[in-house]
């Protein structure tokens, strides 16, 4: 919720805001305050009927103000004044017990608190002294009609009742993190006692690698012996002689005696070379080295800065292909998977469970039916590990399709499904509700996400970040921008304006205030401050883009809707596209995907 928002509703009858916040906070540019209502600061005079005083508290005395501050300016409250106490506590850390003691002193009552959104305030709360006791609001804020009694009655039950439900919540919490902790130790616990056998077993194969590798060598090594000696023979060299003689019988019948001659002569030498002796020109003959190198012919592999998450996987085909439409995907073989781990170096190794369970190369892996594809994902986990990255298990099935799954190490589990692309969906059939509904919880982007956050790597969802362009000149354009800004369902990250100054709620609600150009990935043009914009405007059209691919998104005077069009007025454009500066009738003859959406839903 906005401050405005919190305000406007409690101004019936409020001439003046006194601002008495002793922080460093300024929160004028918060208020929006309508015709009539002035603003004025603090003069250390009573608060009096028809006036409303600002008071900030929060764990930062210098940025929020101090509990003393607060509580003298509620001394200062007369009756039929009003208070809105804006607060740098979460609502789950508010320590309102300590205010608590004085608003009753004061005879203060809380007429509504609510949480706030911005990065620095967190909650709120509208206060009203008065001498009896006010009727307390519904949901909606509005008031509750009651005589005194009654009211006094509903607030001590509510009480009552808020209470034993936090309590229980609280108590819940507490088991959670308890259990939490404990499964923490035990899993640390038991991967250390994991790993060290782990180590042992790998320490116990190597050595075996090893003498079976020094045996082989021995082996080749009188092999080889064998066949010099045998090469360097008198027979043999005897029957090439009878042989070469035999296939060329007029020259060779004619060069025979004197070859035969010749290697009776030569019986008192040597018996012959030996691997590496000298060639007949005295030069050294090496051994030819054996090209023992594995080429992945298959693969692609490029080498450029690394700004998208790279996913080495066991997965599924519709998984990976999924996935590599946000991510870099490398698909997991085992007659391959280690080299392409080496090669790669991923982000994050994923194994699916379904590509375990179904069928597949990997299939029947973690069943204990396949014990060579067990050892081969071990390899693959133990390789990674080597490489200092995260093995992820994506249990999108029933752990008992795969129990040995479990009984490896991983760095995280996640148990649900792998999302779904959008581009899959159907917008006529599903509706634009359930687009937003996959778009914003339930899509495979938000699912690498969750993995992108697990490995450290660079966030999927940065590619929706959308940028606003617009040109405030007074103070009602900036009051519509930031209202139409901080409304957005899908809420921008960089307004870019000529002058920032009267935006510092954008800033403090995270939305970062430039002059320049925009660095979003998508860029909206809000120019025209006078137009009515909806606040599902920039998520419908982000919805668009995810589904279609396009690089600009907007209406038609035809009101197209999820379609592909050579024209259109674009309101969501690709910041290349937009910083290009083409025009944007000229989009699509070069070779942009321009992609219509309804403006509005239909009646």
């Amino acid at each position: 919720m906005r401050l405005t928002d919190l305000l406007h509703p409690h101004l019936d009858g409020i001439t003046t805001v006194v601002d008495a916040t002793r922080g460093g906070l300024s929160l004028e540019p918060y208020l929006h305050l309508p015709p009539g209502v002035a603003l004025r600061g603090d003069d250390e005079r009573p608060v009096a009927e028809g006036e409303l005083a600002l008071l900030s508290y929060g764990p930062d005395a210098e940025l929020h103000g101090s509990e003393d501050a607060c509580r003298a300016v509620l001394a200062r409250m007369r009756p039929g004044a009003r208070g809105l106490i804006v607060l740098g506590h979460r609502a789950s850390e508010l320590p309102y017990h300590r205010l608590l003691d004085h608003l009753v002193a004061h005879r203060c009552q809380v007429l509504r608190a609510a949480p706030l959104d911005y990065v620095h305030l967190h909650a709120g709360a509208v206060i009203a002294r008065t001498d009896e006791l006010l009727p307390p609001h519904d949901f909606f804020g509005r008031p509750v009609p009651a005589d005194g009694h009654a009211t006094a009655l509903r607030i001590a039950d509510e009480y009552v009742f808020a209470d034993l439900a936090s309590r229980s919540l609280r108590a819940r919490v507490l088991d959670l993190e308890r259990t939490v902790e404990e499964t923490e130790r035990t899993r640390g616990a038991a991967g250390q006692d994991g790993l060290a056998e782990r180590l042992a077993a790998a320490v116990r194969e190597k050595e075996q690698l090893a003498g079976a590798l020094r045996a082989a060598r021995d082996r080749l090594d009188v092999l080889q012996a064998r066949v010099a000696m045998l090469e360097g023979s008198t027979s043999l060299r005897v029957g090439k002689a009878l042989v070469t003689a035999a296939r060329s019988p007029k020259r060779g019948a004619a060069r025979l005696p004197g070859e035969l001659y010749g290697l009776w002569r030569g019986r008192r030498r040597a018996a012959g070379p030996v691997p590496g002796s000298a060639s007949r020109n005295g030069a050294a003959e090496p051994d030819a080295p054996m090209d023992s190198r594995l080429h992945l012919a298959h693969r692609a592999l490029t080498v450029a800065p690394r700004d998208r998450l790279v996913v080495a996987g066991v997965l599924t085909p519709a998984t990976a292909e999924d996935f590599a439409a946000d991510v870099v995907v490398n698909r997991l073989l085992p007659h391959d998977g280690r080299l392409l781990v080496q090669r790669t170096d991923p982000d994050v190794l994923v194994v699916q469970l379904s590509a375990c369970a179904g069928d597949g190369p990997w299939s029947l892996t973690g069943t204990g039916l396949a014990p060579d594809l067990d050892r081969t994902l071990t390899e693959l986990l133990a390789e990674a590990r080597v490489l200092g990255r995260s093995v992820v298990l994506w249990r999108d099935g029933p752990p008992s399709a795969a129990p040995g799954l479990a009984r490896l190490a991983w760095d995280a589990v996640v148990d649900a499904d792998t999302g779904v692309r959008l581009g899959r969906l159907d917008p006529v059939a599903e509706g634009r509700e359930r687009l937003r509904e996959v778009f914003r919880a339930d899509s495979t982007r938000v699912r690498l996400s969750e993995l992108a956050r697990l490995a450290g790597a660079p966030d999927p969802l940065d590619e929706r970040r959308v940028a606003v362009l617009a040109a405030p000149h007074d103070r009602t354009d900036v009051a519509r921008l930031v209202g139409q800004v901080l409304g957005q369902l899908h809420r921008p990250v960089e307004v870019v304006v000529p002058d920032p100054a009267g935006l510092d709620e954008l800033a403090a609600a995270g939305v970062a205030v430039r002059r320049g150009q925009p660095q979003a990935p998508w860029v909206a043009d809000w120019t025209d401050l006078t137009e009515d914009r909806p606040d599902t405007l920039l998520l419908d059209l982000m919805c668009a883009q995810e589904y279609s691919g396009a690089d600009a998104v907007g209406h038609t005077p035809t009101a197209d809707d999820y379609v592909f069009v050579p024209a259109l007025r674009p309101l969501l454009v690709r910041r290349a596209l937009h910083m290009s500066g083409t025009e944007s009738g000229s989009w699509a003859g070069q070779g942009h995907r321009l992609f219509a959406v309804r403006g509005k839903e239909p009646s």
